[in-house]
């Protein structure tokens, strides 16, 4: 899965899609004042209900719901974004703060962690039972890492090495059934490194032989962790996945350079930006070959 799987670890870093410090520095920017100015309007547009109709008004509308997103780590009640929307109203009419922003500014990441702790808890609580119910149905297989491994399909192949690079079929769903991703919608078989990927694929693939196909059950220690990857995967989150494997390469043999055999990011050209940094192209995405930084070689981030 090239955003969601491809060069992700238990921390979530190393993702496929990869820019440089300073445009995600970038990034970061225009998604905190943007979000300032998603809330410090969301008093007035909850009072007069306004209904995007023409398509500037419709495009803005899909820009708050874009950029709401982004509060999701905080899992914010009603009266929490009251107070959140009190302090941008504040802020932005010059009027004296209620609290000092030097002593509780560098407290909200802090905030953000012990959010996003407690909905990883409940999140692996719930999952459990899950986990629990895959790993009794026929043929299932789990390992000392917690990954349950169901066959669907035999395979009569070979078996892939860790540092080998594997073409794959797949669809990812939660633990509720909602696909969030699948080769399908980026057009097709993904290539990609074993040793890129999250924890879960590279135990498993290395299990499985070439034609066959299996389900997989990925606890959050071998997906995404307490962390997860918001907005699209809850923090604590199992990931179920379909794979069906379809043909190895060993990158020793190949006469493509490493970034070739890692795959594609993908580009969309309306946002001038990377999947997953958006998420929604309408023009459609490009694949590129990454380029591996001058003066390092190439190859997936592990």
């Amino acid at each position: 899965m090239f955003g969601c799987v491809v060069g992700a670890t238990s921390d979530a870093g190393g993702h496929n899609a990869r820019v440089n410090s300073q445009e995600r520095n970038a990034m970061r920017t225009l998604v905190i004042w943007s979000t300032v100015l998603i809330l410090a309007t969301a008093g007035n547009a909850m009072a007069a209900e306004p209904k995007p109709e023409t398509e500037e008004q419709k495009t803005l509308y899909a820009l708050g719901l874009t950029i709401n997103r982004s509060l999701s780590p905080f899992d914010l009640s009603p009266a929490e974004l009251a107070l959140v929307e009190a302090g941008l109203a504040d802020g932005s009419l010059h009027r004296t703060p209620a609290v000092d922003l030097e002593t509780y500014g560098p407290k909200i990441k802090q905030l953000q962690e012990t959010r996003a702790a407690a909905v990883a808890a409940a999140e692996k609580k719930t999952s459990q039972a899950f986990i629990d119910k895959a790993a009794r149905e026929t043929g299932a297989m789990k390992t000392a890492s917690g990954l349950v491994m169901i066959p669907v399909t035999p395979g009569t192949g070979a078996s892939p090495k860790a540092t080998d690079t594997v073409t794959v079929n797949y669809e990812g769903r939660f633990t509720d059934g909602t696909v969030f991703d699948s080769s399908v919608q980026h057009g097709g078989p993904a290539t990609v490194p074993l040793n890129g990927v999250i924890k879960c694929w590279t135990e498993a693939l290395q299990l499985a032989k070439v034609g066959g196909k299996s389900r997989l059950v990925c606890p959050a220690d071998l997906a995404y962790g307490d962390q997860g990857w918001p907005p699209l995967i809850k923090p604590g989150a199992t990931l179920v996945f379909e794979v069906e494997l379809l043909g190895i390469s060993n990158p020793s043999a190949q006469t493509a350079s490493q970034s070739e055999q890692a795959g594609f990011w993908y580009y969309c050209n309306d946002a001038k930006a990377y999947y997953p940094y958006v998420r929604e192209c309408l023009s459609g995405w490009q694949q590129v070959v990454p380029q591996a930084p001058s003066g390092q070689s190439g190859g997936a981030r592990g």
